[in-house]
């Protein structure tokens, strides 16, 4: 098989709850629907599931959403790149976590790489798949990587440059640990559980007495789950708590798509995502086994470019820690000016030409080390 398509950059797919896998095209991307299996046993249990099943089948009803209304949502707010064309044999990606669709001012641009895009929702996200999370750190960082090992069989993928945003950032990395040869280059856009949780003493100055109150008091829910209860009052809240993600895609939507999609996207059941999610942490957001411990046995040809906005909240220095840790190999930290942490939507521009250089980059490399051979 030719060597270009062979390598591949990702983006996040789907995972569909049932059936054979089943594929469709847009314009900028193949995106993917299968189911994804773990072993004999399936997944992992779900400490909440018992506990909470009735609330999970009475939410439905209660919130104004559904999973049509959230491929509706998907559709509006990817419309626009289904009205530019197909780009040809031209593709780039990249693998996040919420939601695809937040996506839509980088698709485009990140085509003109010249790989294939593939853009996933991360597994218990968006219209993916939604199993039962696994109760243990290790468990669920592991039900995560599987999933998308087990997508990359099926496509047939060999290698990939692999971006995720977040958690994806550090699914990716924990991917880029467990299946090095399929990873050419890692690159992490504001990745989360990274760095180690403070000590307690100096975690008692950063952190304000009125956040650990509410931290203690929401412990036993997950992260959305104020969303979900305020049923049809959800997305006015939303629309009051993230007013600012209208403004970051006023480029591209006047009307209320983004915050339709993000409503929606967030309040789907059930919430496994947010479960392992929930499970990887320890109070106050910080991993449970946090990435940085295991950076240095990252194989050290996989390139790695970490992508970080200057006004984000996520630590910024774990770009520059994993630089000193991988001295000998290639590592590279692209701050984009006035950005926060959804650097993506908030300087699109800047992103795109910072993946696209990375993509570029990565084959003339890959150019070079053929040449090397022959």
């Amino acid at each position: 098989m030719d060597r270009a398509l062979q390598d591949h950059t990702v983006c996040g797919q789907r995972h569909a709850t049932d059936g054979p896998p089943s594929y469709r095209h847009s314009a900028v991307s193949l995106r993917m629907r299968l189911t994804s299996r773990l072993g004999n046993g399936g997944y992992c249990t779900d400490r909440f599931a018992v506990a909470s099943s009735w609330i999970s089948s009475w939410l439905p009803s209660w919130c104004p959403s559904s999973p049509t209304h959230l491929k509706t949502a998907e559709d509006r707010i990817l419309h626009p790149l289904q009205q530019r064309g197909p780009p040809g044999s031209s593709g780039a990606a990249a693998w996040f976590w919420g939601g695809l669709g937040l996506w839509v001012k980088n698709l485009t641009a990140l085509v003109q790489t010249g790989r294939p895009v593939y853009a996933l929702d991360l597994l218990g996200f968006g219209r993916s798949s939604r199993p039962a999370a696994c109760v243990q750190a290790q468990e669920a960082e592991e039900q995560f990587v599987q999933s998308l090992e087990e997508w990359r069989e099926v496509l047939g993928l060999e290698v990939m440059i692999l971006l995720g945003h977040n958690l994806g950032g550090y699914v990716s990395a924990a991917y880029a640990l467990k299946y090095p040869d399929r990873v050419q280059q890692l690159v992490l856009v504001e990745p989360w559980g990274f760095t180690e949780r403070p000590d307690e003493e100096d975690l008692q100055c950063r952190i304000p007495l009125w956040i650990k109150a509410l931290g203690s008091a929401m412990n036993p829910f997950n992260p959305l789950a104020l969303l979900r209860l305020a049923g049809p009052l959800g997305p006015l809240l939303l629309q009051a708590l993230r007013s600012d993600f209208k403004q970051k895609y006023s480029s591209v939507f006047k009307d209320d798509t983004v915050p339709d999609y993000l409503y929606h996207l967030n309040v789907q059941t059930p919430s496994s995502g947010e479960t392992a999610f929930k499970n990887m942490t320890i109070p106050y957001g910080w991993a449970q086994r946090p990435m940085m411990q295991r950076m240095e046995m990252i194989d050290p040809s996989i390139r790695i470019s970490v992508i970080c906005g200057s006004r984000s909240c996520i630590d910024g220095q774990s770009g520059q820690a994993i630089q000193e840790m991988r001295s000998n190999s290639q590592t590279d930290l692209v701050v984009i000016t006035g950005a926060g942490h959804y650097v993506f939507a908030d300087q699109s521009e800047d992103f795109n030409r910072a993946v696209l250089k990375i993509c570029s980059n990565a084959r003339d490399g890959e150019k070079a080390e053929q040449d090397r051979k022959e």
